[in-house]
C-alpha cells in the first residue's frame, strides 16, 4: 500500500503547477521576475524557469476550469494593487477545498493510492466518517469472499449456469444499492471460478435481494452467497448440523417470500433452496453474519460433499 497525504499532491503537484501558471500571467502583466518572484515566495531563478515553460507542471491543474479562473483573478488582483497576499492565500485555500472534493485532486489521490478507487473517499472534506469506514470494510469483506470463492477446491462445479455472486448489506440497509457484491457476477471459464471485477455497492439484484430478505429476519445476517442446489451440498450441510429451508422457486417477490419463510421459521438458516421451475435453474443459498462467513461455510460444505 502506498499512504499518501491529500496535502503531499498539493505541494508536489499543485502548488508548482499554479506558481507557473500565476508567473506567466504575471509576466504578460509586465511585472519583473524580481516583483514576481516576491509575490510568490519563490527565487528569482525559479520564475525564470517557470516564465520560460521549463517547469509547466500538472496538465489536469492547467486545464481545469476552477483553477484557471482562480489564477487569472489573483493574478489580476495582484497585478491592480486590488488584491494582497492574505486574500490571494484565501483564494488558493478555498480553490484546494474544492479540488479535493471530487475534482482534480481527488482524482490524482486515487491515481497515486489505488486503495481509495470506488470508496467514494471524502476524508478530505469531511475527514474520518465512520459511515464511509463500514462501506469500506463491507467492500473489503466482499473482496476476501470472492477470493475464498475463486481459490475453494471443488467449487467450480457448483456454480450455476447463470454465475454465482456473494453479496453483504450495511448494517441498516433498505436496498440493493446498500449491499456490495461483484459485477457481472462470478463465473466458470476453463473450470476455473472467474472474479471479472472488484465488488461494488448496488451490483447485484439476484443475491442481493436474498441478503436484504436474511438481514430483514436477522440483523445480525448481513452475507449471502448463492451456489446450485445439489443433494450433495445439502447432505453436507445437515451432516454439519444445518437444517436447510426448501422455499418455493416460482415466487413473485423472492425478497418478500424469503423474510416470510425465514419469520416463520423464526430464524434465518444457514441454507435456504429451491428445485428450480420453468425458466429457473435450481438455487441455494448460504448466509452468514458477513460474506465472507458465507463464502467460507459453502467452501466447507463444498470439501464435504466432495468426500461423499
Amino acid at each position: 500500500m502506498s499512504l499518501v497525504l491529500p496535502s503531499e499532491l498539493v505541494v508536489d503537484r499543485f502548488l508548482p503547477t499554479v506558481r507557473a501558471m500565476l508567473a506567466s500571467r504575471l509576466a504578460e502583466r509586465g511585472m519583473t521576475q524580481q516583483e514576481i518572484a516576491a509575490h510568490l515566495g519563490v527565487t528569482q531563478a525559479a520564475v525564470s524557469k517557470y516564465v520560460s515553460g521549463d517547469d509547466a507542471g500538472d496538465d489536469r491543474f492547467r486545464e481545469d476550469p476552477e483553477t484557471v479562473a482562480t489564477v487569472d483573478r489573483i493574478a489580476g488582483g495582484l497585478a491592480d494593487g486590488g488584491m494582497d497576499g492574505y486574500e490571494a492565500l484565501g483564494e488558493l485555500l478555498e480553490l484546494i477545498r474544492r479540488l479535493e472534493d471530487r475534482g482534480p485532486i481527488c482524482a490524482l489521490h486515487e491515481e497515486v493510492m489505488p486503495e481509495l478507487e470506488g470508496l467514494g473517499c471524502d476524508l478530505c472534506v469531511r475527514g474520518f466518517d465512520a459511515e464511509v469506514r463500514t462501506e469500506r470494510d463491507t467492500l473489503a469483506n466482499v473482496r476476501k469472499a470472492a477470493r475464498v470463492l475463486a481459490t475453494a477446491p471443488g467449487m467450480a462445479e457448483y456454480v450455476p449456469n447463470v454465475g454465482t455472486n456473494v453479496g453483504m448489506a450495511l448494517p441498516d440497509a433498505t436496498d440493493v444499492t446498500d449491499v456490495a457484491a461483484v459485477p457481472g457476477r462470478i463465473y466458470v471459464v476453463g473450470g476455473r471460478v472467474e472474479v471479472p471485477a472488484n465488488p461494488e455497492f448496488g451490483a447485484s439484484h439476484h443475491v442481493a435481494t436474498a441478503t436484504l430478505a436474511a438481514n430483514e429476519a436477522d440483523p445480525a445476517v448481513r452475507g449471502a452467497v448463492n451456489v446450485v442446489t445439489d443433494d450433495r451440498l445439502l447432505a453436507a450441510a445437515r451432516e454439519r448440523g444445518f437444517d436447510p429451508l426448501e422455499f418455493d422457486a416460482d415466487y413473485e417477490d423472492r425478497r418478500d417470500h424469503l423474510r416470510e419463510r425465514f419469520e416463520a421459521r423464526e430464524t434465518v438458516p444457514a441454507v435456504a433452496y429451491h428445485r428450480g421451475a420453468f425458466g429457473i435453474e435450481p438455487s441455494c443459498y448460504v448466509f452468514g453474519e458477513s460474506a465472507l462467513d458465507a463464502a467460507n461455510l459453502i467452501g466447507k460444505l463444498v470439501e464435504l460433499a466432495e468426500k461423499r
